[in-house]
C-alpha cells in the first residue's frame, strides 16, 4: 500500500530527529527537547514531556517540556505516583481517553495546562526503565490506537541516543538535581570567555545563594531540603535559556552561566529568578509549603579579566546580597577584587 502523505510527513519527522540526536557530542537537554518537540509535531497533543529517573531511580525529575505550560514550574513525581509513576513501575505505556475516570491520574496544581487524555511511553535502556515520554491534549479521546503506536516508535528511536547523552552527563552531573556539578564549571567558564574574546560578545555569571536554607534540613530534614533543591533547580532551568549553563557549585549555591549576555539582560533574569521564587512557595510533598528566597550576585565579563576574577566579583556581590538583608540581587563592580575579610564568613 502507498503510504500516504500524512505517512511521509511523520517520516521525515522521525528523519530529522535521528539525524539531530546522533550528532556528535549532544547536550542532554537538547536532546530531550528534540524529542518532546517532535512529539507535538507528530501526535495532536498541547503538551510533551520527558521525565528521567533521578540517581536514586525513587524519583521522576523533568528533563525537557514543549508546548503549552512549558514556562510554569516544573513538577516532580515520585516512582509509582500518577499515570508517569505507574508507565515506571509497571513497565509500559498508557493511552487514556479520560483521566478524570482513571484512578491513577493525579492533577498536580500549577501545572500551567489543562490535561484531559494523554499517552506515556517508558524510555528503555539496558532493559530498565530510565524515564517516561508523556503527550497529553486538553481534549477528551485526542489519541487512537496509531496514535499510541507512534509515540512508542518514538521513545524507541530516541532512548539510545538519550542513553548516550545521559551517560556522558554522569560524570559532570548533579545526582539530585541534574546540574552540572562543580567540576564542569570552570572549564565551561574559560570555554565561554574564549568564546566571548573572539566574538566581541558578553558574557554573564549568575551566583545564586538559597537563604537561610539550613533552617529547612533543621525543621524539616534533610529529605525535604533535598526535594527543596530539586524544585530550585527545575524552576531556574524553566526560566532560563538552553544555552544558559547551570551549575550546582555545592551545597544549597548554584551558578548560572550566561553566554552572550549584557549585564542589563543579566539583571533582568536575576530578578525574575529572585521574584518567582520569593512569590511562590516550594511544595514540598505532605503539606509542606516552604516559603524559600535566594540571593543573587552577577558580573558581567570586562573582556580583561580572567574566568577566576569573573566568579570571584559575582562571589562578592551575592556576598554582598547576603550582608543587605537576603532575597535581593546585587551587581559586581568593576572595583570589585579579592572578597572583603569582613564578607567572607557567609551569614546565615
Amino acid at each position: 500500500m502507498a503510504a500516504t502523505k500524512k505517512d511521509r510527513q511523520a517520516l521525515v519527522i522521525l528523519l530529522e530527529l535521528t539525524r539531530e540526536l546522533t550528532n556528535p557530542r549532544p547536550q542532554l537537554e537538547d536532546s530531550l527537547r528534540a524529542v518532546t518537540e517532535a512529539a507535538l509535531e507528530l501526535l495532536p497533543g498541547n503538551h510533551a514531556s520527558i521525565r528521567l529517573l533521578d540517581g536514586s531511580h525513587a524519583e521522576l525529575l523533568s528533563g525537557a517540556r514543549s508546548g503549552s505550560g512549558r514556562d510554569q514550574a516544573p513538577m516532580t513525581f515520585k516512582r509509582g505516583e500518577g499515570i508517569i509513576g505507574w508507565v515506571v513501575d509497571h513497565s509500559e505505556g498508557v493511552l487514556v481517553d479520560d483521566v478524570t475516570k482513571d484512578d491513577r491520574f493525579i492533577e498536580k496544581v500549577g501545572a500551567g495546562f489543562s490535561i484531559r487524555s494523554l499517552l506515556a511511553e517508558p524510555l528503555w535502556s539496558a532493559g530498565q526503565v530510565i524515564g517516561v515520554l508523556s503527550i497529553s491534549s486538553s481534549e477528551l479521546l485526542a489519541f487512537s490506537t496509531d496514535h499510541q503506536t507512534l509515540a512508542r516508535l518514538l521513545a524507541n528511536c530516541s532512548s539510545p541516543p538519550i542513553e548516550r547523552a545521559r551517560l556522558g552527563r554522569l560524570a559532570m552531573t548533579d545526582d539530585l538535581t541534574l546540574a552540572y556539578n562543580q567540576r564542569y564549571l570552570q572549564p565551561r567558564v574559560y570555554e565561554e570567555i574564549e568564546r566571548a574574546r573572539r566574538s566581541g560578545m558578553p558574557v554573564s555569571v549568575l551566583l545564586m545563594d538559597l537563604d537561610h536554607f539550613k533552617k529547612v534540613n533543621d525543621d524539616y530534614g534533610h529529605a525535604v531540603g533535598d526535594i527543596a533543591l530539586r524544585l530550585f533547580a527545575d524552576r531556574v532551568r524553566a526560566m532560563v535559556r538552553r544555552m544558559d549553563v547551570f551549575v550546582r557549585r555545592g551545597g544549597e549555591e548554584f551558578t548560572l552561566v550566561m553566554p552572550s549576555t549584557t549585564l542589563e539582560h543579566a539583571v533582568a533574569t536575576a530578578e525574575r529568578i529572585r521574584s518567582h521564587l520569593a512569590d511562590s512557595p516550594l511544595s514540598a510533598g505532605e503539606g509542606i509549603f516552604l516559603q524559600q528566597t535566594v540571593s543573587i550576585g552577577l558580573a558581567t565579563w570586562d573582556r580583561s579579566e580572567t574566568p577566576e576574577e569573573l566568579q570571584q566579583r559575582a562571589d562578592v556581590a551575592m556576598y554582598r546580597a547576603k550582608a543587605l538583608g537576603r532575597n535581593r540581587v546585587a551587581v559586581a563592580d568593576d572595583s570589585d577584587g579579592p572578597m572583603p575579610i569582613s564578607l567572607r564568613a557567609k551569614p546565615a
